[in-house]
């Protein structure tokens, strides 16, 4: 990708506004996801790069995978234009890493090889591990030092203002949906000349006061938590700084507590598999333990090759059925209900065993996050609810009877 010399909306590059003070331009005001583009110089882009201000998922596809995804082919429906699926572990896991270390270790691997000269991935706040610092790390030391997710809004595009000047032509960002979407939109008027984009799954981000409400609702040691993830055994698995690990039911939740504390551009995003990303690496449609990867063009496949000989392979699969589970958390997500401890231990147990497993828990958990923002929107947004659901996601909600 080389750069041109004028952006979607036709502003050369020395018309670009320089950043102004952090925090004071929000067009898509309480649906900001805190992404940074905002507080780069690329400001003057937002209203057409926003995912929260315009929805272009057919352009993005079309821009950078060369195709849109088929409405009527279920995997590509659900988990867009891709080119193969997979399920791996790295064959030695990074210590300290979060799972096995894939991320990181792509990373390390893309600047060894010179394919990038440098990684834009997020370390944590000196004081605090879960204050998230973008960076675009130019040695293997700076990428470990971001291993382990940030549970909260990370302005991850802000470090685009650290380009001019670099020296940086080649770069590998590392990001969640939104973040991928407003990065493709402005992706030709980076001073680059080759981009690749390292996407994960995400969905109810958090800001830091919502995720201490989160974990002192949740966990029994709050301030200890080093991270955690929703699990596809259907736990939240906490890990604490002193080693130890604490698992919760997804049933168990004080749903009455959490239920507004997930960021608005959560509650009305529908890119929860990264549909912009060149190659995504998550864990929901693999069994416990691995992670999944969705490569999605010849790029995804370059990246992915630098570690594939590292890793434990194994295909996806599929088993279960989704459906009654979804229609059941639809109704006790709206109702906000509660459940005793031990009713909801044994859900957890019989889910696990019975309920949906790989790719099958993968569209459990889009059926569910999808038909609860879909709501969401209708009810706090209802002025833009049409334009701003995708196709793909009016599809998959169309398929559930939801509340009024």
């Amino acid at each position: 990708m080389t750069a041109l010399s004028r952006s979607p909306s036709g502003l050369a590059s020395h018309e670009r506004t320089r950043p102004l003070s952090k925090g004071k331009v929000k067009p898509a005001k309480d649906l900001c996801s805190e992404c940074g583009l905002c507080d780069s110089r690329w400001v003057a882009y937002v209203r057409h790069a926003c995912p929260f201000l315009n929805q272009r998922f057919e352009t993005m596809e079309l821009e950078t995978h060369g195709r849109i995804r088929n409405l009527d082919n279920e995997k590509e429906l659900y988990f867009g234009v891709h080119n193969r699926m997979l399920t791996a572990r790295l064959k030695k896991p990074i210590a300290g890493a979060q799972w096995t270390g894939i991320v990181s270790q792509l990373g390390i691997q893309a600047l060894k090889t010179g394919l990038v000269d440098a990684v834009l991935c997020v370390q944590q706040g000196e004081q605090d591990r879960f204050t998230p610092v973008p960076i675009l790390a130019r040695t293997p030391e700076e990428v470990l030092a971001a291993r382990v997710n940030k549970a909260t809004l990370s302005p991850n595009l802000e470090a685009l203002e650290q380009l001019s000047g670099s020296g940086i032509k080649k770069l590998l960002a590392i990001g969640v949906g939104c973040q991928v979407q407003a990065l493709r939109a402005v992706q030709s008027t980076l001073p680059l000349d080759e981009l690749y984009v390292l996407g994960m799954p995400c969905v109810d981000n958090v800001s830091r006061t919502g995720l201490q409400t989160f974990l002192e609702s949740t966990s029994k040691s709050p301030n200890t938590v080093v991270h955690y993830e929703f699990m596809q055994d259907f736990y939240i698995h906490f890990h604490h700084s002193n080693g130890s690990k604490e698992t919760i039911s997804f049933f168990g939740l004080d749903t009455p507590k959490v239920k507004d504390i997930f960021a608005p551009s959560c509650l009305s995003c529908f890119d929860y598999v990264n549909a912009g990303a060149d190659l995504v690496i998550g864990y929901m449609g693999a069994k416990f333990g691995y992670q999944w990867l969705t490569v999605r063009n010849t790029r995804g496949e370059k990246l992915l090759s630098l570690i594939e000989s590292q890793l434990d392979i194994l295909p996806v699969d599929s088993s279960g059925d989704r459906h009654s589970a979804v229609q059941q958390g639809i109704d006790a997500y709206n109702k906000a209900l509660k459940l005793p401890i031990w009713i909801a231990s044994l859900v957890a147990w019989w889910v696990k065993y019975i309920g949906p497993q790989g790719l099958e828990y993968s569209r459990f958990s889009i059926d569910s996050h999808f038909t609860r923002n879909a709501l969401w929107l209708w009810r706090h947004h209802s002025e833009k609810a049409e334009q701003h659901i995708p196709a793909f996601a009016k599809k998959i909600v169309s398929r559930y009877r939801l509340p009024s």
